[in-house]
């Protein structure tokens, strides 16, 4: 009899754990990460990138030169398809040229402002560890710039400092610089 009654209790119980779901296994814990360990991350594909343009577009650091692209008509060249390095000048940069000179520039987009514009552009994906590798690079305006490394910075031309590096975009990379870059008048 008692061994009956065991038995009945054991299905009773069995039955009420079915019924409450106690018969499923526990819920796995998840091991936290410690705090002085970064999270990791998924990298975002090219596709999910915003392309040159769009950062540019997006950043207030860089209006001065959206509005010369726009100008020029280059939005759409660095908003295409392709691989493109933009060392981007900032808007500290624009306005550390000559008075006056922006403005000339952007009465005649289609003369020295487009030249300058493609002397800043690469036409080739350069991230900051493979410049630092290089003496000189040609742009898409056709004349090289000089790029040295001194005291731990990239100087391009002798002159102008690379200041942020490896902003990626769906359609290349953008270094920003602090000063705008002049071709050479050959």
């Amino acid at each position: 009899m008692k061994r009956s009654m065991s038995l009945l209790l054991l299905i009773i119980l069995t039955g009420v754990l079915a019924a409450c779901g106690g018969t499923e296994a526990p819920a796995p814990t998840v091991e936290p990460i410690p705090t002085d360990e970064p999270m990791p991350t998924a990298e975002p594909t090219a596709e999910a990138l915003p392309s040159i343009a769009e950062i540019a577009a997006g950043d207030p650091n860089f209006s001065t030169l959206v509005a010369a692209l726009d100008a020029a008509g280059l939005v759409d060249t660095l908003a295409g398809e392709g691989q493109f390095t933009v060392f981007a000048p900032t808007n500290d940069a624009f306005a550390a040229l000559p008075e006056g000179t922006v403005d000339a520039l952007l009465a005649d987009p289609s003369g020295d402002l487009t030249q300058i514009l493609l002397y800043h552009v690469l036409g080739m994906r350069v991230e900051a560890a493979d410049v630092v590798n290089l003496t000189s690079a040609e742009t898409l305006q056709g004349s090289d710039i000089s790029i040295a490394v001194v005291d731990g910075n990239v100087i391009l031309n002798d002159t102008v400092r690379v200041t942020a590096t490896d902003i990626m975009a769906s359609n290349g990379i953008i270094h920003v610089i602090d000063g705008v870059l002049i071709p050479s008048a050959e």
